[in-house]
């Protein structure tokens, strides 16, 4: 199974009940199938725990556990244009006229078609994570589009299965800039040495710290003077490191030693039920937290608050207020 190193949240629509049996059969007719000599890129579903022709969605203490994979060829552009401008100017010597843009985009499919069988496969597997009791789907994506083609399966597929990405109450950039500046990180986190700071004016300006203490005056000036964060390294209850963007994502995830210490016993060789009760544990703790750490889960169709968290006192009763809360 893959490790969730870079996740990316979504709220699952109240109104989606299909049981883990019906996820498993509506899943089975699109098993990964590797891609043909001729073909670009196949995608579709694989055994989690490695196991062929097994099942498709594992159940882990009530989770369920998937995995997509992508399977593309890769051919060099530049070895493509060449072959294409060799054409061109054969045809070019041959009737005494110069392909255009349609004839060459033919050539460039032709010339595609034929360096197929010879290109690099590349393989990404994507462990997905589907929450059924806090109606929670969790991708491991680095990046908004691999995880909507995710998405756009599970959609296909799973009648009445919708989702969206959850937002709060707080952007993440505004919170994250008042506990910079305030060095007073949210309750059970802490600031580790690692943020990225960019200006929202004309001159882009980007400025990181690596490996760097982030309690400096500098960094408060640099907010105080306009630039975001868009990204902060953090840490949270001693057991899960990691990194929160702009855009809510939780990307570089460690699990950290102590996390370990909770892990149920397993006999099994590969350790998937272990690595699966940690990671969904851990995570099924540390999400809900960071949600309230950024003032609750928006309402659909809301807007989030462009300013700091609100103080504890008055936090509290706005959480109450939350409609789908984690």
């Amino acid at each position: 199974m893959s490790v969730f190193k870079n996740v990316i949240v979504y709220r699952i629509e109240a109104s989606w009940s299909q049981s883990h049996g019906q996820v498993e059969q509506a899943l089975d007719p699109l098993r990964f199938v590797p891609c043909s000599p001729s073909q670009e890129k196949s995608a579709g579903w694989v055994e989690p725990r490695g196991e062929e022709h097994g099942p498709l969605v594992e159940s882990i203490g009530g989770q369920w556990l998937l995995e997509y994979m992508i399977e593309s060829k890769a051919l060099p552009a530049s070895v493509v244009r060449r072959k294409v401008e060799e054409r061109a100017a054969q045809i070019e010597a041959t009737t005494g006229r110069k392909p255009g843009k349609k004839e060459k985009k033919e050539l460039k499919e032709d010339v595609t078609h034929e360096l197929l069988p010879l290109a690099f496969t590349r393989h990404a597997r994507i462990a997905v994570w589907i929450d059924p009791a806090a109606r929670r789907l969790v991708v491991n994506a680095s990046n908004v589009a691999r995880a909507d083609e995710v998405v756009t399966s599970l959609v296909k597929a799973l009648e009445g299965f919708a989702v969206a990405q959850i937002n709060t109450q707080v952007e993440p950039a505004a919170a994250m800039s008042d506990w910079l500046s305030t060095q007073e990180p949210p309750a059970g986190f802490t600031i580790d040495r690692e943020c990225e700071l960019k200006a929202s004016d004309e001159s882009k300006a980007v400025v990181r710290y690596a490996k760097h203490p982030l309690d400096i005056e500098e960094v408060r000036q640099h907010i105080a003077d306009g630039k975001r964060p868009t990204r902060l390294a953090m840490t949270w209850d001693d057991r899960v490191s990691f990194e929160l963007t702009e855009g809510l994502q939780l990307r570089k995830i460690v699990f950290l030693e102590g996390t370990l210490d909770d892990a149920p016993a397993s006999g099994k060789e590969d350790n998937f039920d272990a690595d699966a009760a940690i990671a969904t544990g851990e995570l099924g703790q540390l999400v809900p937290e960071l949600i309230e750490a950024l003032g609750g889960e928006m309402k659909l169709g809301g807007a989030a608050a462009d300013a700091a968290p609100a103080p504890a006192e008055s936090k509290a009763e706005e959480l109450a207020d939350e409609s789908a809360p984690f």
